[in-house]
């Protein structure tokens, strides 16, 4: 049985009304998958492309609301340049070749980052891709690329230094809600989950504000590994702990 393509439907052992709303993602183990089959490090990269196109159609099957992918980290530039070069290429050929697709399956994606950091040719495909999916009333995807959360925050802060320099802002104006106006993920909810795969039990500069509550599930598999079952292991997870939020 292909694990992989099984499970369309919501499993019975899950309750609709206590999926999370929003599951972020960490998609780590991608060059240690393909090093452990004798493969280059990029091929593990392309066969996490299909895991994420999976769990994306999961999340929609499920119904679930928002899903958010760490794509590529502000200090994932210091990967080999080869490494780099390919996932930019990479990121740019994907949202090429599956954005029709992207159209017709209803989902509207949103890059979040320092964007202007790519190339030029990558960015532009991004801009197209928002552009064409702002409508969509389906799932949600994000994909944070060239993203850091303490580069975020900074940006934010600086961001409201300008109002306030220009008289726009006064500082006793400035509350959590004014704050969020200013990251890069204005607008999308905070995670209620975040899976890491790979076993690393660290949160690598992702979503520093947002997942300030968001539980944490983290799995030794590989990411190109994390199909459908592995997913329903998550959920089943996350549906047995309390959110308390800081209360009793």
């Amino acid at each position: 049985m292909n694990q992989g393509t099984c499970l369309q439907d919501l499993p019975v052992d899950l309750e609709p009304e206590r999926l999370p709303h929003h599951v972020a993602v960490i998609m780590d183990g991608n060059g240690r998958w393909a090093q452990s089959r004798g493969l280059p490090r990029i091929m593990g990269h392309r066969k996490g492309v299909e895991t994420l196109k999976d769990l994306l159609r999961c999340c929609r099957d499920w119904g679930l609301e928002a899903l958010t992918a760490y794509a590529f980290s502000s200090e994932n530039w210091g990967r080999p340049l080869e490494e780099v070069n390919f996932l930019m290429t990479l990121f740019e050929k994907v949202l090429r070749q599956e954005l029709q697709e992207i159209v017709a399956e209803d989902v509207q994606i949103r890059f979040v980052g320092n964007l202007s950091s790519l190339p030029v040719s990558l960015q532009a495909e991004i801009k197209h891709s928002m552009e064409m999916t702002r409508p969509n009333q389906g799932i949600k995807f994000t994909v944070a690329t060239n993203y850091g959360g303490r580069q975020e925050i900074v940006h934010a802060c600086k961001a409201i230094g300008t109002q306030i320099q220009k008289g726009l802002l006064k500082p006793e104006e400035i509350n959590e809600g004014l704050f969020e106006k200013y990251l890069y993920t204005a607008g999308i909810s905070h995670p209620d989950l975040l899976i890491r795969t790979s076993g690393e039990m660290r949160i690598s500069n992702f979503l520093l504000w947002q997942m300030a509550y968001s539980e944490i599930y983290v799995t030794q598999t590989l990411w190109p590994d994390f199909n459908r079952y592995e997913f329903h292991r998550a959920l089943c997870a996350y549906q047995k702990r309390e959110r308390r939020f800081g209360k009793i």
